[in-house]
Order: structure tokens, then sequence, then C-alpha cells
């Protein structure tokens, strides 16, 4: 299936080896807390690249890893357990917002069975980094987070960027997402809301096992 927006579209690298994935958005954002979760995942669950995702609407950067170049956004997927990651090496600028977010729900939601979103909120103290609360687009998500123990977001809000867009679009399109609202260090990456967000909400949630250890030795170095 192609996206209507022919400046941004999906370009698969090989078939998904599943058709009941759950998408775990890993866009950069306050204090890096989805980055640094989507690349720990994909590191321990042995995640291999799906395809990518190319745009005119992306900055006109190139970006590379241990002297290799590679595509600026990507898809990586596993079988067991059956997890997708959206990751991008840049901010997504505002004029790209929309158009990913559509190629997003028109090129791989047909392999999703539900997303969960990550977003990192301003801590105001020590104490509320790594605290996650949940916001669902359905009653089925409401009473997976409650088993999770994930608490709901209380009062009214608004999630905004990248994240917010691929919320809203998820939910018009009737794909079961939500996103989990993380207390983050408002000023440098944070490896330790990311260590919770990872074993406080996304082990019970999606039911899996990651080693977080690896966030605390290299805390230092992926601040730096």
């Amino acid at each position: 299936m192609g996206t209507n927006d022919a400046s941004t579209r999906f370009e698969g690298d090989t078939a998904l080896p599943t058709d009941s994935a759950t998408l775990v958005e890993g866009v950069p954002g306050l204090g890096m807390v989805a980055a640094i979760t989507v690349d720990q995942l994909r590191t321990q669950l042995g995640l291999e690249q799906h395809g990518t995702i190319v745009s005119e609407d992306l900055p006109p950067v190139v970006a590379f890893q241990d002297g290799r170049v590679r595509d600026a956004v990507r898809v990586y997927a596993g079988r067991d357990p059956a997890v997708m990651t959206l990751e991008s090496d840049v901010p997504i600028p505002p004029a790209a917002v929309d158009s990913l977010s559509q190629c997003v729900i028109d090129d791989l939601a047909e392999s999703l069975e539900r997303a969960v979103f990550l977003a990192g909120a301003p801590a105001q103290s020590e104490e509320q980094i790594g605290e996650v609360v949940g916001v669902a687009t359905t009653m089925d998500l409401e009473h997976a987070l409650a088993d999770a123990d994930i608490a709901l977001a209380e009062g009214s809000g608004a999630v905004g960027g990248v994240t917010g867009s691929l919320l809203k679009d998820c939910y018009h399109a009737n794909l079961p997402a939500a996103v989990l609202i993380v207390g983050s260090n408002p000023y440098l990456p944070d490896p330790t809301a990311a260590r919770a967000v990872i074993e406080d909400a996304l082990e019970p949630l999606v039911d899996f096992d990651v080693d977080t250890g690896a966030l605390v030795e290299r805390a230092e170095e992926i601040q730096q």
C-alpha cells in the first residue's frame, strides 16, 4: 500500500516477519527518552532492519554509523516478540510531521496490532524522573495499561509534534494506540528515564524481557 503523499514513502527491505506487531516509536524528543529506549530494544531483542522512510520534507542530511551511511529514518522488526520500531537519527521538523505520520498509517498499519508512542515530559524534581503515565485511544488499551500498572494521565492535556500526529492518525484509522509519558531530565539525554519506561511500562505491556543494565553503565557516555 502506498502513501497518498508522494514526498514521503516507505521503502521495504524485507518481508515483515509478523502481521500483528506492536510498533514502538523512537523519534528524538525531550530527554532523548524515545530514541534511547528503542535503540536498547533493537539491540536486546535482535530486531532487523525492515525498511526506511524517505521524505523530501526531512532535513537534507546524511546519517552514518561506524563509517557507513544509512537513511535517517528506519524501521526495524522481529517475530518473537512481535515488535516493530520506528527510529530516527534526526529530530522530525514540523514540515515533515504530517507526511511521516500518514506514511506510517498507509504503509505499516496493516502489519500492526497496536502502537505505543513515547514522550518525555520535563520532570519537576529528581523523584519525578522515570514516572510513567499513559493515554490510550481505546478501552481495551486502557485496560492493558491498568493490567501493566501504568496509571492513566489525570486531567486534560495535549500531545504535540510527531508523537501527537501519530497518535491522532492512529485514533482516526482505528489502530489501537497509546502514548507513554515519562518524566525526564529537561536538559540532558536521560537513560534513567529510558530504563524506567522499559522496565515499568513496556516490559509488562508488550511482554518481553530486556536487560537495561547497559543504560546505567553508559549513562555518562549517552549524556555526552
